[in-house]
């Protein structure tokens, strides 16, 4: 067990400081290369709500790759920042992006609330009442409409802008017969995008490996897709999702230290 990696399906350079912090706790990882973002071209809709993000009293960024577009695009048409915006961000990976790259005060759930999820964020005392104010949603192409649809529900004028696109791919052949056969540590999945996608790849072995997840959300739907050994972390920032690794895993070699001694 100890010389099996723990897979993480996290896209594009956000992979990155998610294997630095499990490697950090002395273990092995390996990338799962699934999904691929990219920005989707500039439609006139788009640079029309670039160009008058002024006339919005609250921005909503649902996620790291959205935060980018969101600053590419600030930083092509206003040369000094807009003032007067009240940001919002699902996760704080991507309000510290917002805060690191734009200089502004971010709005989350507190830790408090034990998830970073949209759930969470509507929970917010200052996305309760929005008669009349406009919101404007920033995220990728699809997605679920549960923001939209609840702050428009609450009063809110919501533009939603899409931003990117998200590709799944197939995983390599290596990949494919490492699932197959359950051989790894753990999987990170913080996205049920990916997670329906990964379990297309999981036989028995897999599902009773332990899962790593980001949400009770994602936990609930990693049960109906068969994982039987979820392990929700407390948020999807790295150093959360590395905690819950490290803890599934130190769960994992109890289980077989407690074998070996009955078998003694």
């Amino acid at each position: 067990m100890a010389d099996l990696p723990v897979l993480i399906s996290r896209p594009g350079e956000r992979a990155g400081p998610l294997a630095a912090a499990i490697e950090a706790r002395g273990l092995d990882v390996m990338r799962l290369d699934v999904m691929h973002l990219e920005p989707l071209p500039e439609a006139p809709a788009t640079r029309s709500a670039w160009m008058d993000i002024d006339h919005f009293h609250k921005v909503v960024v649902v996620s790291p790759f959205a935060a980018e577009c969101l600053v590419e695009a600030l930083d092509r048409y206003w040369p000094q920042r807009p003032i007067g915006i009240d940001y919002y961000a699902v996760g704080a990976s991507t309000a510290a992006l917002l805060h690191r790259r734009l200089g502004v005060r971010v709005h989350v759930p507190s830790p408090s609330a034990g998830e970073d999820t949209s759930e969470a964020l509507l929970r917010l005392a200052s996305l309760q009442t929005l008669e009349e104010r406009r919101v404007l949603l920033v995220a990728g192409e699809g997605g679920r409409p549960l923001i939209a649809e609840t702050l428009a529900a609450r009063g809110a004028r919501v533009t939603r802008l899409a931003v990117y696109r998200r590709r799944l791919l197939t995983p390599d052949s290596a990949m494919q017969a490492r699932l197959d056969a359950g051989d790894y540590r753990a999987l990170v999945v913080s996205s049920g995008e990916i997670l329906e996608h990964l379990a297309r790849w999981c036989t028995d072995a897999a599902l009773n490996q332990p899962l790593i997840v980001s949400s009770a959300r994602l936990a609930t739907l990693a049960g109906r897709l068969g994982f039987r050994f979820p392990v929700v972390a407390s948020g999807a920032t790295p150093a959360a999702l590395a905690v819950a690794v490290a803890r599934s895993s130190a769960q994992e070699e109890a289980d077989v230290d407690h074998d070996d001694l009955e078998k003694g």
